[in-house]
This record gives C-alpha cells, structure tokens and sequence, in this order.
C-alpha cells in the first residue's frame, strides 16, 4: 500500500496520536509509585526494598515493552505509508491495548503474587504482542521477507507460556516475560542472517550450472539469430 488512494488513510497522521499514547501511558507507569505504602516510622533499607522492588520491577518491565513496542510500531508505520480502514482500526486497537497498560501495572505491581492478577496482566501482554505481530502480517503481505516480521512472533510465543505459568506460580512468571525482549536480538539475528545468505558467493557447482545454463542460452539466441 505504497500509492495513494481515496479510500486509504495516510499513516503518518496516525504517527503524531501514537507518540502521544506511548509517552502518556509509560509516564503513567510511574504514577503511582510514590503512595505504593505508608509507614509509621522511618523506613529503613529492608522496608523501602519489599515495598517497593516489586512494583519497580513491574515497572521497568511494562516501561521497557511499551518502549519495545513503540519502536516496532513505528518502523511498521515507515513501511506502510497508506493503509485502509480496517487496518487503521487494528492500529488504534493496537494504541488502545497500550492506553490500558498503566492499569494493569499498576495491579500487578501491588498483587504481583495472586494469580488472579498476573494472568490478566500477561495476557493483556499477549493481546499486545499478538495485535503488533498481525499489523506486521498485514504489512508483509506484499510478499517481500521483512525480519520484523519472524520477530514480532517472538514475544507472543514467549508472554504465552509466561501467563500458563502465571496461573500456577505467578511469583516466576515475571522472569518469563522478561524474555520477551529477545524480540530484538531475533531481529538482528534474522537481518544479519539473510544479509550474509545474499552476499555468501555460490557453490562452485552451483556456479558451473549457471554458467552451463547462460551458455545454452547465449547458443539458442546465436541460433535464432541465424535462422531468420
């Protein structure tokens, strides 16, 4: 979707109200930080630690996947420069599930330790993950190999089982979607990979079969040549 079109929606208009749910939602991560907990004398460092190592934990977590997520979204956006209504729909679905995240840290970083909270929270994770990857099939569907693509799959296939163990051992779960930004070496990996498959000369076998099929048709072009 690279020509304009009447019914297409221009992306970049769609890059200005992203920028301003992402900023707005990761700096509400940190909003309720400071009235995590009272005390009634002056804490010490073991006091400040249990308050407040789970919910800073969760915070550096959910910060650094809306971050993640925000780069993705935008080199997506670089890619797409038109899009139809439907896929404008599934953007603003995407920036809706990112509009929520404060909440659900929030919970998770108070009653981190019942599963009846870390579930939701990872598959509020999953659900955002899985939105990313289907606007990078949309996008991919041109038939060209984007790695962004191949690395978008990877945090849903880590947050899912992460959210499985959440149900039953929620105090682990944390360290399992913590994997999830492995996304970006999946990425360099992949780019990195078709980069040296493109440049890696052919096999010496490889090269005498195409130097045989250019001769043949070098020959055939000579003979038609010399027919007419």
């Amino acid at each position: 979707m690279t020509e304009p079109n009447p019914d297409h929606f221009e992306m970049r208009r769609l890059e200005s109200l992203s920028n301003t749910i992402f900023g707005v939602a990761m700096t509400l991560l940190a909003y309720d930080l400071p009235k995590a907990g009272q005390f009634q004398s002056p804490p010490g460092w073991t006091d400040l630690y249990h308050l407040y190592a789970p919910r800073l934990s969760g915070l550096v977590l959910s910060f650094v996947i809306a971050g993640i997520f925000w780069f993705s979204h935008h080199q997506r956006l670089a890619k797409q420069p038109y899009g139809s209504r439907n896929v404008v729909f599934l953007n603003l679905l995407f920036l809706l599930s990112i509009v929520l995240l404060p909440a659900t840290n929030s919970l998770e970083g108070n009653y981190g330790l019942s599963n009846a909270v870390a579930v939701p929270y990872g598959l509020h994770l999953t659900v955002i993950a899985a939105l990313n990857a289907g606007l990078w099939w949309l996008v991919n569907r041109d038939g060209r190999h984007h790695p962004e693509f191949i690395a978008s799959l990877f945090p849903v296939l880590v947050l899912l089982p992460g959210t499985l163990v959440a149900l039953f051992a929620p105090q682990y779960a944390r360290y399992l979607w913590f994997l999830g930004f492995g996304g970006l070496f999946v990425r360099r990996f992949i780019r990195r990979s078709l980069l040296e498959f493109r440049l890696k000369p052919p096999a010496r076998g490889q090269h005498a079969s195409v130097s045989r099929k250019q001769e043949r048709r070098r020959r055939d072009k000579t003979a038609s040549a010399a027919n007419k």
